[in-house]
């Protein structure tokens, strides 16, 4: 572990990345607590700018809610949507990705026929098809992200099995008996599941922003406030009342940043080849 935070801490934008994104997870935790209220109760007249006195740090919106309040919960809408469909894309992806690459031939072929389908289909187009037959909700905007989310996973995932099925301790595991699901969980994919975590950090980024354009069209869950749902509310009075868009818009901008920077670092931190070099 001490050796990994070596690795790791040497990238600073990693760092950088990883303070932002404590600062979002602390933000989102304590949301409750310093904005008790719901953030649909409206709280002042509309249109109140930010940095004023009036008791709202960051303005109220076109129907007189707070803000910050918005921006508080909508922070704990966005993590929750980005880990839960990312780690229902490592369901799907995981163990197709592990049987196509360990066992092959038809099995292989087979399961990457149906991988290269979900390729081929515009993610976000695909997204906004599977909500809007399902219905707005936190459940379908979860499983529509999870749905169109994880043939990379798969893909990934086959090519480092293929790489490992191969090696002496796999072969040696198959003389003593070991079953293939044996061999598959723990021989293979806790020697091949370092890029599948870099990947996931990257893949949360994407979830979060599929969410918020979701929620800017519309299809968001309409009883959830989220960081989209606010810049899709403001962007009609963008004109007159600049705060309600831009301040989710730099929210959503400094979180996927803060995965995308992490993700580098973990990449760093796991790669064995980089670590060599430093």
């Amino acid at each position: 572990m001490k050796q990994f935070w070596n690795a790791f801490k040497t990238n600073r934008g990693a760092v950088i990345g990883l303070i932002i994104l404590a600062c979002v997870v602390i933000f989102s935790v304590i949301a409750p607590f310093v904005f008790p209220r719901s953030p649909w109760t409206i709280v002042q007249r509309p249109f109140i700018p930010p940095f004023t006195r009036d008791g709202f740090f960051f303005g109220t919106d076109t129907l007189g809610r707070d803000l910050a309040a918005g921006l508080a919960h909508g922070a704990y809408v966005s993590l929750l949507i980005g880990c839960v469909s990312t780690a229902a894309a490592l369901c799907i992806g995981i163990p197709i990705g592990a049987v196509a690459g360990y066992f092959g031939g038809r099995i292989d072929d087979a399961l990457m026929r149906v991988t290269e389908f979900f390729q081929v289909i515009p993610a976000f187009a695909f997204a906004v098809v599977l909500v809007a037959i399902f219905q707005p909700s936190l459940l379908s905007i979860v499983c529509a992200i999870a749905v169109v989310s994880w043939p990379p996973i798969a893909r990934l995932l086959r090519a480092e099995v293929m790489s490992l099925r191969s090696r002496e301790f796999v072969e040696a595991a198959q003389l003593s008996g070991q079953t293939s699901f044996t061999i598959i969980v723990r021989q293979i994919l806790p020697n091949a599941i370092s890029p599948v975590i870099v990947l996931s950090t990257m893949m949360i980024a994407t979830s979060i922003l599929t969410e918020s354009s979701l929620s800017f069209m519309g299809l968001g869950d309409p009883n959830i406030m989220s960081w989209g749902y606010i810049i899709g509310a403001g962007r009609t009075v963008i004109r007159q009342a600049w705060w309600i868009s831009v301040f989710p818009g730099l929210a959503i901008l400094l979180t996927v940043l803060a995965f995308n920077l992490v993700g580098e670092g973990l990449n760093d931190a796991l790669n064995p080849r980089i670590a060599k070099q430093r």
